[in-house]
């Protein structure tokens, strides 16, 4: 598996993360050698290298699974690619997820089941649904469409949709792992999501049978075939469900640094800038930087994640993208005898190996993205993980906030602005990013290179209806 990549120290990202009484994540870095220090990405504005004098054919905004991916894949038809950051790949929730592949996780949040536990879950501050008092005003639009989306028609068609996704990201994601020479942190281990109640296995029933309508193979347990699967579970927990065709990826972080690194390699470039504004002009799209120059390109990929809307915004474009802040604990790799990834759904937080330590987050914090973090989430996973997991060894552990991009029905936007057709957006995939970065490459750049796109776009048009 690849090295970790480091930043020199004055453009190093920064990220939220607490250290009394735990390590930083940034000790599971390791020095690389090569992409970083050859020239072929910029840490500031006065250290730019610029390969060709003409401007390249597109210019993708964001660097992280997403973004990279659209990258590589623009690449391989044989277009010039620049990605520009704000912070530089692998800085947000590219590095901080639960590593999954999560294929057969085809129902949308926005579902009639969440609506049920919504109430419960808010009542508890740190429970696994959460919105701060000081934010319920601003979210409060969100939360309209949010509950609209969850309508029985619209659930069904989000769901129909999600599945076309999925299935073209499984059939894309093999070859590109081949690709870009990362094949090897592919892991096909499973999910194992556990129940405590016979009443929770049995609310979870329709949800198995819409899986499988769609062809998800999946096989409900008692306790004895799931403690055989998965050994050390607590006894509260009597049934589970594996579902076989759930992957993960050694190291979410190590992943899309070596996507960045094998971009680099092939030629293309990188920058770290704050973009500000978009701007259609004759024949491409001009780049406004905070306080740098004015870049162009024939075309314009937007997967910045967390801040896409803000960018679409200065297209004229009102989008409603919420950030779902979720928090996690990297625990050392001899924490737990952990086999697959374990999902305990009524708690809202999964359980993951990893090739650098076992992984315990999930939640929603709908809180924006200026409010600080709120690591006593991060605490009440762990302290749940703990009295679930009776083995669970707590100590020497990393904690982690980042934004999901989520928009109210729990589909990407994927298709061309209003404004100008050289501007792609890629946002908004949520709890899905990793899992939808193959079909959503392949997607934007048959858009880009003017080929029909494998799956029908319009469930994904970034000017659908979300009321």
């Amino acid at each position: 598996m690849p090295n970790g990549a480091s930043f020199p120290a004055r453009c190093r990202p920064s990220r939220p993360e607490r250290t009394a009484g735990i390590r930083r994540r940034g000790g599971l870095c390791r020095p690389r050698k090569p992409a970083w220090r050859e020239g072929r990405i910029c840490c500031s504005e006065g250290e730019q290298t610029v390969r060709k004098a003409d401007f390249p054919d597109v210019i993708v905004i964001g660097a992280g699974v997403i973004g990279l991916s659209v990258a590589i894949a623009a690449q391989a038809r044989g277009l010039r690619v620049t990605v520009l950051d704000r912070e530089g790949p692998a800085a947000g929730a590219s590095a901080g997820n639960a590593g999954a592949f999560a294929f057969t996780d085809i129902l949308p949040l926005a579902s009639p089941g969440i609506l049920r536990k919504a109430p419960r879950w808010l009542l508890d501050p740190l429970g696994p649904l959460t919105v701060p008092p000081a934010y319920a005003l601003q979210i409060a639009p969100w939360m309209f469409r949010f509950w609209r989306a969850c309508q029985p028609a619209r659930v069904a068609a989000s769901t129909a949709a999600q599945t076309a996704l999925m299935d073209l990201s499984r059939a894309e994601l093999e070859p590109f792992l081949a690709e870009t020479g990362t094949l090897a942190m592919l892991r096909k281990d499973g999910n194992l999501q556990v129940y405590e109640s016979d009443a929770e296995f049995a609310a979870s029933l329709p949800g198995w049978a819409a899986r499988q309508a769609h062809g998800i193979a999946f096989e409900h347990l008692d306790a004895n075939e799931m403690t055989r699967l998965q050994p050390g579970l607590d006894r509260r927990f009597i049934r589970a469900t594996f579902t076989p065709g759930w992957y993960s990826i050694a190291d979410p972080r190590f992943y899309t640094l070596a996507l960045a690194d094998r971009f680099l390699a092939r030629g293309g470039s990188m920058e770290r800038t704050e973009v500000s504004a978009l701007r259609p002009v004759e024949n491409g799209v001009e780049i406004l930087s905070a306080g740098g120059p004015t870049r162009k390109a024939a075309r314009v990929v937007l997967a910045a994640g967390a801040f896409s809307h803000h960018l679409a915004a200065t297209l004229g474009e009102r989008i409603p993208l919420e950030t779902e802040r979720g928090y996690n604990t990297t625990l050392p790799a001899d924490a737990f005898d952990l086999r697959m990834q374990i999902t305990f759904g009524g708690h809202g937080f999964v359980v993951t190996r990893l090739s650098t330590g076992i992984r315990v987050g999930g939640a929603v914090e709908l809180a924006g993205l200026k409010r600080p973090p709120n690591f006593a989430r991060a605490d009440a996973m762990l302290k749940k993980a703990q009295a679930f997991l009776p083995g669970l060894k707590s100590e020497g552990g990393t904690q982690w906030m980042g934004f999901r991009p989520s928009l109210p029905d729990s589909l990407p936007a994927i298709g061309a602005a209003r404004a100008t057709p050289n501007v792609v957006y890629a946002f908004g995939h949520g709890h899905l990013g990793l899992t939808q970065s193959p079909g959503t490459a392949r997607l934007v750049v048959d858009l880009l290179t003017g080929r029909p796109p494998q799956i029908d776009l319009l469930p994904f048009s970034p000017q659908r209806r979300f009321v």
